[in-house]
């Protein structure tokens, strides 16, 4: 298991994802930036706002995906 930011996948903050993998984290953050905007903390809406054109552009955003899933890789485990 391995531990990313909010703020090491592009948000404000220092909130800890935990995962088996990158796509762990990265879909943990999707679900705090969602919940993040719902309960109206307006500094995760940039990133927010980030996250939803991934997901509907994942061709032009593959880049910031496998440097995601680099950086993970090169997280020690916890």
């Amino acid at each position: 298991m391995k531990t990313m930011t909010c703020r090491q996948l592009g948000g404000p903050c220092d909130l800890e994802h935990h995962g088996e993998t990158a796509d762990d984290v990265i879909n943990s953050q999707d679900r705090h930036l969602k919940e993040a905007v719902r309960a109206g903390d307006t500094a995760h809406g940039p990133a927010r706002d980030e996250m939803k054109s991934r997901w509907r552009h994942p061709k032009r955003s593959l880049g910031w995906y496998n440097d995601s899933k680099k950086a993970f890789a090169a997280l020690p485990d916890d």
